[in-house]
């Protein structure tokens, strides 16, 4: 088996874990393989209705765990690690955006638009090209290509 890359990794775990993670009645929301100081962590964000807790963490990790020993498509050692995305987790999918219409989102973007680069509104509509937030009286779409980060405005 040829030695995947970082991006070949993160695509093989999503298209593998997708459907198991879907089975046991989670969404996968992301995933991450990064290396801090010496260590190679594997990183696997899952949500549902109501929120995750450690036992829910422990019951994907342990599920999807065995699969990746079984396919041993990671070739360096690694840790797993599973947990929820946090409050200030990026929107990425057509999923978290359905979930998150009509709430008020921040949007940072690649180069400016209108001179700006960082835009507050109210996440209103969205389709595969643009997503459209109502800025104070303004309907405003922006190519999801543009958006380098959208989350939730989170107020205290």
């Amino acid at each position: 088996m040829k030695k995947l890359n970082k991006k070949e990794i993160i695509k093989s775990v999503k298209s593998l874990g997708e459907p198991i993670i879907s089975s046991l009645g989670y969404e996968m929301v992301d995933v991450e393989f990064i290396k801090e100081q010496n260590e190679y962590y594997l990183k696997i964000f899952i949500d549902k209705t109501g929120g995750i807790n450690l036992e829910d963490c422990q019951l994907v990790s342990e599920t999807i765990g065995e699969k990746l020993d079984e396919l041993d498509i990671i070739e360096t050692s690694y840790y797993l690690e599973v947990s929820s995305p946090g409050l200030d987790r990026p929107i990425k999918t057509d999923q978290d955006i359905k979930r998150n219409l009509e709430k008020e989102v921040e949007v940072n973007l690649y180069k400016s638009i209108n001179g700006k680069k960082h835009i507050e509104g109210i996440l209103i509509a969205y389709d595969e090209k643009n997503v459209t937030l109502q800025v104070e009286e303004n309907r405003m779409d922006i190519p999801r290509e543009s958006i380098s980060l959208m989350r939730l405005v989170i107020r205290f």
